[in-house]
């Protein structure tokens, strides 16, 4: 008998299936190996929101969980997934830059704002009011982790590239059982997708689309990257990233006109060189309306499992999350209050020893 049964390998997925592997657990990953929000995902390692200068929830313990994982990742699969990044946030007015000064007093934000501002990055994006720099970010290869993970495990015998039928999942008071493979619990991390699971498809998973374009521009010459209405990223070969959207009502999987002429006019409005648009790019965050995880056990089966809602910040908040899930299935220790799905599900449900 299996220990696990994972659905879905996402960032949630594979952090779940490195973490079973440092515990010597035995377990089966299914997958239906297409393009989920997670490859496409920019895979930034940064703890500041920088809309408002505040540092993300619970981001510089996570920050400091997610880079010794991702480093032991890159022993185990002898490839080189994590980069160093210069990220700066442009200001467009004094105000910002105030705000920008001010957050810095903050002790827990000071490690990461530079109050030594620059101005001159690159000639073809003015910044008047300056620019400050994010300090300890480093950017996630997603794809390549994601794909390189996946081969390790096939290889190993422990991922199948398949989808999952609901309908044929066994689930007993012990165990579960699913074509064959009978697992002591099964975790479901389907990202957006699990709004198909019936097990879990009462969670509020709302789903937030983004979409990026790839931009090629020989005169832009920007050596690090920017946040200011739209974030810009050097991708190599004089070609940039530009993104990323933010849509709660398009839940269609491909990239549109609108999501592109938005980025466009930001885009025009930032920089003075011109440029071609040769990539556009789609995915759907699984997001949530308190924009904090859906994480733990469902109320009536008790080894199932939901390990999802990450929104924008996958990258950051996947390792420590699957570590919490795990020592709550394996030790009975009590998750988070606020990623816990069942501040959801005591509205659907009535959980023994629940109120």
């Amino acid at each position: 008998m299996l220990d696990y049964i994972i659905v879905g390998f996402g960032l949630s997925g594979a952090a779940l299936a490195s973490r079973l592997e440092e515990k010597g657990r035995s377990f089966k990953v299914f997958d239906e190996g297409k393009s989920n929000s997670s490859k496409v995902a920019g895979g930034m390692m940064n703890p500041v929101i920088l809309k408002r200068f505040s540092l993300a929830w619970n981001a510089d313990e996570q920050l400091a969980t997610a880079n010794s994982f991702y480093a032991t990742l890159e022993r185990k699969l002898d490839e080189k997934l994590l980069t160093p990044v210069e990220l700066y946030r442009r200001f467009s007015s004094a105000e910002e830059q105030n705000n920008w000064f001010e957050a810095a007093d903050n002790r827990r934000l000071a490690p990461y704002l530079d109050t030594e501002l620059k101005y001159d990055l690159a000639e073809a994006l003015p910044a008047p009011h300056g620019l400050g720099r994010v300090r300890h970010t480093r950017r996630l290869d997603t794809e390549k982790m994601l794909t390189t993970y996946a081969v390790y495990l096939v290889s190993a015998g422990n991922l199948e590239v398949a989808s999952f039928n609901y309908e044929e999942l066994i689930v007993s008071e012990d165990f579960v059982e699913y074509q064959g493979h009978r697992a002591r619990n099964i975790i479901f991390c389907e990202g957006f997708g699990i709004r198909k699971n019936p097990f879990f498809s009462y969670l509020p998973l709302t789903g937030n689309k983004g979409e990026y374009i790839i931009i090629h521009s020989a005169d832009f010459r920007l050596k690090v990257t920017v946040k200011s209405s739209v974030f810009i990223s050097p991708a190599g070969n004089d070609n940039y990233a530009v993104g990323a959207t933010y849509n709660n009502f398009d839940k269609t999987p491909g990239p549109t006109t609108e999501a592109r002429e938005e980025l466009e006019s930001k885009l025009k409005k930032l920089i003075t060189v011109p440029y071609q648009v040769i990539h556009q790019i789609a995915g759907i965050r699984p997001s949530t309306a308190d924009r904090r995880p859906l994480v733990g056990q469902h109320p009536e089966h008790k080894n199932l499992f939901c390990c999802n809602g990450f929104g924008s910040r996958g990258v950051i908040i996947a390792p420590t999350v699957a570590s919490d899930l795990l020592d709550l299935i394996e030790e009975g220790k009590v998750l988070p209050e606020e990623m816990d799905l069942s501040r959801f599900t005591r509205k659907w449900f009535k959980t023994p020893g629940r109120n």
